[in-house]
């Protein structure tokens, strides 16, 4: 192995407790950052050092190896470099031998790409550096405090303010990853070390997560910065309003309601029905409006639940279908019991922050204007590799 990539994963946290496990677009910090990895071309191996079980459950299960990190290395004093070097001792006590590179990836950084990843990696591989991180560039100025006399500038002379493409950028380390030769990396036991570059990452892949604020800011902008793609699942279930409809109901004197839909979302379900994939509407509501409405559709419904979870449960079950290959889509905390059971929780745009949070996708259309046409368009990309619509 040429390369092999460590992500430090501890289960202590006092400023997000269980932060590694925080879900970010549906997907906990620790699976982000496998991910991330295991999608560079150029990583050979990904590792997760851990000392919980949980943590090392979810990285198991999306793909990483695990090792665990002794108790000694698990508090919070504990350096980042420490926990590197027990991992990469445990391996070459297992046979796998000493990586030519180290990468470094930390779960605090939900957005990492691997072709920033790779390029990183190229640039240690080729000679050109011996230790690379990632960085933002930026043309700030800078301040730091001087007891009892304010401020003064970092960098820079506050009584000269050149244009900004006049003065050389700065980088902030963004703190989601690091590249190192690692033979140096053990001589050094750190880091930085022999010549150091930087590797650009553009300000959406800057974000870390170090506080709630953080993490509530990271799941506002994840449906914006992660790529949409293809949904690859074999059956489709949804909410009933919220999804088909924009939340809002017609009621007249006597009391009956009326929701408005989108004709295109029929299109979509009548696609998605053309090429075999099972599709089902879950509700709580018990208004004929949603029985008429799957009837059109000619989808099957159940509604007037009173635990949808215990229902799209045992459709699974009666189905023979794989949990993990099921999308849910939903809008609000009822829904949050169904996002939980599936592989594919999925959200539209404006739905309670518990269920954004919760979902892996967020659709771009809203409930009742094209959200479930843009669902199913995205499971038949997954099928026959056409564009999105």
């Amino acid at each position: 192995m040429r390369v092999v990539c460590v992500i430090p994963a501890r289960g202590g946290s006092k400023g997000i407790p269980r932060k590694n496990l925080a879900l970010v677009g549906g997907r906990p910090l620790v699976v982000r950052a496998v991910q991330a990895a295991l999608a560079a071309a150029l990583i050979d191996l990904v590792v997760v050092s851990t000392d919980d079980a949980e943590i090392a459950a979810a990285a198991r299960a999306a793909g990483a190896r695990v090792v665990d990190r002794p108790d000694e290395l698990s508090g919070d004093v504990a350096s980042s470099e420490s926990a590197l070097l027990d991992a990469l001792d445990q391996l070459a006590g297992d046979g796998g031998g000493a990586p030519e590179v180290t990468v470094m990836v930390q779960c605090t950084s939900p957005f990492i790409d691997p072709a920033d990843l790779d390029a990183a990696v190229r640039t240690v591989l080729d000679g050109a550096a011996d230790s690379v991180f990632s960085g933002l560039e930026t043309h700030e100025f800078q301040w730091r405090s001087v007891a009892d006399r304010g401020v003064t500038g970092v960098g820079h002379d506050p009584g000269h303010r050149p244009r900004r493409q006049d003065r050389p950028p700065h980088y902030r380390e963004t703190g989601a990853f690091y590249v190192m030769r690692t033979a140096e990396m053990r001589i050094h036991r750190h880091r930085f070390f022999g010549h150091i570059e930087v590797q650009p990452v553009p300000l959406a892949h800057a974000v870390e997560v170090d506080t709630p604020a953080d993490l509530e800011l990271v799941r506002l902008i994840a449906p914006v910065v992660d790529r949409p793609g293809p949904i690859d699942v074999d059956a489709v279930v949804t909410d009933f309003d919220g999804v088909h409809t924009d939340d809002r109901a017609t009621v007249d004197q006597d009391a009956r309601e009326s929701v408005t839909v989108s004709r295109s979302d029929g299109m979509g379900v009548s696609r998605l029905r053309a090429a075999g994939v099972p599709f089902l509407i879950l509700s709580t509501e018990v208004n004929p409006v949603v029985a008429a409405r799957a009837a059109k559709l000619r989808v099957p419904v159940l509604h007037g639940l009173d635990d949808k979870a215990a229902a799209l449960r045992k459709w699974i079950a009666d189905n023979g279908l794989d949990p993990a290959r099921v999308a849910y889509a939903g809008n609000d905390v009822n829904d949050l019991g169904c996002l939980a059971l599936v592989g594919w929780p999925i959200a539209v745009p404006g739905s309670h922050p518990l269920v954004l949070a919760a979902a892996r996708v967020t659709l771009t259309r809203p409930g009742g204007a094209g959200a479930v046409r843009e669902l199913c368009e995205r499971v038949l990309q997954a099928r026959t590799s056409e564009p999105n619509s």
